[in-house]
């Protein structure tokens, strides 16, 4: 309740914001065009506007459903990059096996984690190298709000794992012990998937797991995955015990990535690939991330083709009501590209405040937590709506171009029409 309550509360303060940002951008627009517009005052526009306040709400209704549904879709595709790029850190990189996309289909030997150990560059405290190699799987798990079952990726990982993704926290509970069959949960897994809550035991693999802990890894997708001991999971899924997906590194700086990759890619040994952890998270999310752009693109596009319309309509009928108003401002010396420009303003003005509309009701969604299916390792993905500054002004000027496309052919036939023919048909 308190985070839909700060939502509104956020909503409502830019809604103020958003409308006083109108009155200026309103005024700044009418200074600018007074010389384009001769004579002719803004207010006859506003008056026009509110004299025909039906079609104008159609239209403004109409332009923000469809600003909403951009935004909407955008914040979406933002939400999951972001969430996977948070994943990944500058200061760590990742080795995999030379060729492999995807941590499932990596494998790299005990003796290249060695290696990868006495490497420069690498990080190193008390325990030893900031070295954790990892094993990869994905289980079926229901989820709490269907009961069907969705994949969930469990990650077999080395104790110190903590030290090397310092961003992960334990929040409830502790860390797993080498050796037994503990693990812990990423907070948004724990409330997406029955069974998961600190003490119970579950079975998955073939073997039973106490769930000993749940962390917070800061909303990256790692929040959507179980942790446990890297060598017990290998044992539960029959894989060779020397055999892991991927090694990941802390490097003592981000600038000793350089030096940490020549020296494992040029060991005679190794045959690796060597990222930087943040760099292979960001690649992970395109795929998604276009899917989802493209289809929120063709769902926007035909809605905006419908808002068009209805701008159209709004303007043509502005223009059928109004035609001696126009023959008459023509006939006294008004120009054709004045009364372009006057009715051009009128469209602009409905589409800018259907488009600062659309981004208000879309506010919500900001935070709003869904899931989906990362298709580049087949397990679900917790991520949150992210909506941002660019989003929201690039939806205001969805808006705009949504105006102008809609109000140009009206403004042109309103100053093209013969006056005399005008007059006559009045």
């Amino acid at each position: 309740m308190a985070g839909i309550a700060a939502k509104l509360l956020f909503g409502l303060i830019f809604t103020f914001a958003a409308a006083f940002v109108l009155l200026i951008l309103a005024g700044l627009l009418a200074a600018f065009l007074a010389p384009f517009l001769g004579s002719v005052p803004i207010s006859y526009n506003l008056r026009s506007i509110k004299a025909r306040w039906t079609s104008a709400i159609v239209a403004v209704l109409g332009i923000a459903g469809t600003v909403g549904v951009f935004v909407a879709m955008l914040s979406l595709a933002n939400g999951f990059k972001a969430t996977l790029v948070a994943s990944g850190s500058p200061g760590n990189a990742l080795i995999m096996r030379a060729g492999s996309p995807t941590e499932m289909m990596g494998g790299v030997s005990l003796d290249s984690v060695r290696v990868v150990q006495d490497a420069p560059g690498v990080a190193r405290d008390a325990s030893g190298p900031l070295v954790t190699q990892e094993v990869v799987g994905v289980m079926p798990f229901p989820l709490i709000s269907t009961g069907t079952d969705a994949n969930v990726q469990v990650r077999g990982v080395s104790s110190n794992v903590l030290r090397i993704r310092t961003f992960a926290k334990i929040t409830d509970g502790r860390m797993f012990q080498p050796g037994l069959s503990e693990i812990v949960v990423g907070r948004n897994a724990s409330k997406t998937y029955a069974g998961l809550t600190l003490g119970n035991t579950i079975q998955f693999g073939g073997g039973h797991w106490q769930v000993v802990g749940i962390f917070d890894a800061g909303g990256s997708a790692f929040d959507s995955e179980i942790w446990c001991d890297a060598k017990i999971l290998n044992e539960i899924l029959k894989r060779p015990d020397n055999i892991f997906q991927s090694i990941t590194v802390r490097l003592a700086s981000p600038q000793a990535f350089q030096q940490f990759k020549d020296s494992v890619t040029s060991d005679p040994r190794m045959n690796v690939d060597v990222t930087r952890e943040i760099d292979y998270y960001a690649k992970q999310s395109t795929t998604m991330t276009r899917l989802i752009t493209v289809l929120g693109g063709l769902v926007a596009a035909i809605m905006a083709i419908g808002a068009v319309f209805g701008a159209l309509n709004t303007m043509y009928s502005a223009i059928a009501e109004r035609g001696r108003e126009i023959a008459t401002m023509r006939a006294v010396g008004y120009s054709s590209w004045n009364v372009i420009l006057s009715f051009l303003f009128e469209a602009l003005l409905i589409s800018f405040v259907g488009g600062i509309l659309g981004c208000v009701a879309v506010l919500p969604l900001n935070g709003l937590t869904t899931n989906t299916m990362n298709f580049q390792t087949f397990a679900n993905v917790a991520f949150a709506f992210k909506i941002t500054f660019d989003l929201l002004l690039l939806g205001v000027v969805f808006a705009l171009v949504m105006g102008v496309l809609g109000g140009l052919l009206p403004a042109i036939r309103a100053a093209t029409r013969p006056v005399a023919v005008a007059l006559r048909e009045l």
